[in-house]
């Protein structure tokens, strides 16, 4: 069999778009918008409180590819941290942590014990 005969065809209308959508195509030449466009948000599906943006958008996220790994190897903890978060998968709550320890750690420094060693020391052999 000739490998012209199993190549796939569009139909017409798909190989020949209109005009009008020939518009909504980006141009490459173009830069990146300064905005990124809003697709679907996690308030659209859930009640949120005080969320951060990058909490609302989940398509903001990126860096979650992977290279491939061994099938024998692959844990369920990779397979999940392998996908896209979606807005399914946001938290819808937001409760930032108090710095005051650390605030205080870096005001006042680290505890020391100045106490005197009695321990005996350990031989190596």
């Amino acid at each position: 069999m000739a490998a012209a005969e199993n190549r796939l065809t569009l139909p017409e209308e798909m190989q020949n778009p209109p005009a009008e959508q020939m518009g909504d195509m980006p141009d490459p030449t173009q830069t990146a918008p300064a905005v990124r466009p809003q697709k679907d948000q996690t308030s659209d599906h859930y009640r949120t409180n005080n969320i951060p943006a990058r909490f609302e958008n989940p398509d903001w996220f990126e860096g979650y590819g992977s290279q491939p790994q061994n099938p024998l190897y692959r844990t369920t903890n990779m397979t999940y941290g392998s996908r896209n978060p979606t807005v399914h998968t946001m938290p819808t709550t937001f409760r930032a942590r108090s710095q005051k320890f650390s605030v205080h750690l870096l005001t006042c420094g680290m505890y020391r014990n100045k106490g005197l060693n009695t321990a005996e020391d350990q031989s190596i052999v």
